[in-house]
């Protein structure tokens, strides 16, 4: 079977699986119209949404027999158009650790100055410029409460934090369980938030649910903080509270178009740190997606295709 991985930016694809008796061509780049590229290919293998495979795509391949994502939700995957097309699509297991990992990360750094510090260290800048916000004692405001939001929930809980959450369908007995409080809804979270962290699935609900109205309710010294999907905030909302200081700053993971611009305004923001969608990029994730692909091919030349996802799931 020809295989073809995409966007394998770090080469990780052929050391952490077993590929042998296999077909197969990395690609490390990222090619936003990757069809001449797949053209041969009977199998491919996805990161995450880094390539979206639409009903346009799907139609300019007929060899495609396979299409494998890492994770076992991709919803930049037409699964009814794969269906039509004759394409079994398969997924493989993720840690859900990482991205609250990331979170804090973002969240530590955008509190003590971490990049503008270590840039004027290495630089030789001046000794000190910033100060830095305690968490302790400041409120934590989460928008999801599920696995990921939970996680970071209880680093919150430790750090001395006041934690809130929201959610559509979230209940005052789910969160007080884990000692945290629930707000009345999406603009009474944002307003006591000091630090605002998005853990929502991208779903028609949830697109753009953070919308200027929402981001006028947060503090002038508050921080977003988003690891989930860049759409579920309106962006040229955020931009303009970030333009105009309206809010302290925001931790971002996660864009509207991937890999961002170059010339993309974020880009230039001072009271921006980002990192370029690596929530889910660590060591045990990238062998449990490599090594499950691999599983996922061989399982499907047997004829006994698993971890299959349709779209009526």
């Amino acid at each position: 079977m020809r295989c073809v991985v995409l966007d394998d930016y770090q080469g990780a694809a052929l050391a952490n699986a077993d590929w042998s008796g296999l077909d197969v061509t990395v690609v490390r780049e990222h090619l936003d119209d990757p069809a001449d590229a797949l053209a041969e290919a009977e199998c491919v293998v996805i990161m995450r949404e880094r390539t979206p495979f639409t009903a346009e795509l799907f139609a300019r391949l007929p060899r495609l027999r396979l299409l494998i994502t890492s994770g076992m939700r991709n919803a930049s995957i037409d699964l009814a158009a794969a269906e039509e097309h004759g394409v079994t699509v398969c997924g493989t297991g993720s840690a859900k650790t990482p991205p609250a990992e990331l979170t804090w990360a973002l969240i530590l750094g955008l509190a003590r100055h971490l990049a503008v510090e270590n840039a004027a260290f290495h630089s030789g800048g001046p000794w000190q410029s910033t100060i830095g916000v305690d968490l302790a004692g400041s409120t934590l405001g989460l928008l999801g409460f599920g696995h990921l939001g939970t996680a970071v929930g209880r680093v919150g809980k430790a750090f001395g934090m006041d934690v809130v959450a929201w959610s559509p369908n979230l209940t005052a007995d789910r969160v007080e369980a884990e000692g945290v409080r629930l707000a009345s809804g999406l603009h009474d979270l944002l307003a006591q938030s000091d630090f605002a962290s998005v853990h929502l699935v991208l779903g028609d609900r949830s697109r753009g649910l953070v919308d200027a109205a929402a981001l006028a309710c947060m503090k002038p010294g508050a921080f977003l903080i988003n690891t989930s999907r860049a759409a579920i905030v309106d962006q040229v909302a955020l931009l303009d509270a970030l333009r105009g200081n309206k809010i302290a700053g925001a931790g971002l993971d996660v864009f509207e178009t991937e890999p961002l611009p170059v010339q993309h305004e974020l880009r230039t923001l001072p009271n921006v740190l980002a990192t370029p969608h690596l929530g889910y990029v660590t060591a045990s994730n990238y062998r449990t997606y490599f090594q499950e692909a691999v599983e996922d091919i061989h399982a499907f030349v047997r004829g006994a295709p698993i971890r299959v996802l349709t779209h009526s799931q």
